[in-house]
């Protein structure tokens, strides 16, 4: 990432509103600035979050990931064959979902 990237993660970790959630220009993938806590700074985090085909988050709250370290074991896990295989398993039994409708935003973050 360029400096002028990091000069916009600091100015939206220092101008964030806590619990904000910033789309990047990658669906699903979203910056969400973490409030100060006992001991812990304000902070940035990435969210995982897929999105309709309307481009609206699925969930209310998606994967967090606060470190490259958690990056890597979150990857470890999700490829690991036998969660490929329950998720298989568990669409097969699922009821079917409506899609829904919604907004999309318009302030991205480029990557």
């Amino acid at each position: 990432m360029t400096e002028e990237a990091n000069e916009r993660l600091r100015q939206f970790l220092s101008e964030g509103r806590n619990w904000e959630r910033k789309a990047t220009n990658i669906p699903g993938v979203f910056l969400f600035r973490l409030p100060a806590s006992k001991g812990r700074p304000a902070s940035l985090a990435i969210e995982i979050n897929p999105i309709d085909s309307y481009g609206s988050i699925t969930k209310k709250r998606g994967v967090v990931i606060r470190s490259a370290s958690e990056l890597d074991e979150i990857g470890r896990l999700l490829g690991h064959q036998k969660v490929g295989e329950l998720s298989k398993r568990i669409d097969e039994v699922n009821p079917k979902r409506e899609a829904t409708t919604g907004k999309g935003g318009l302030d991205i973050f480029e990557i």
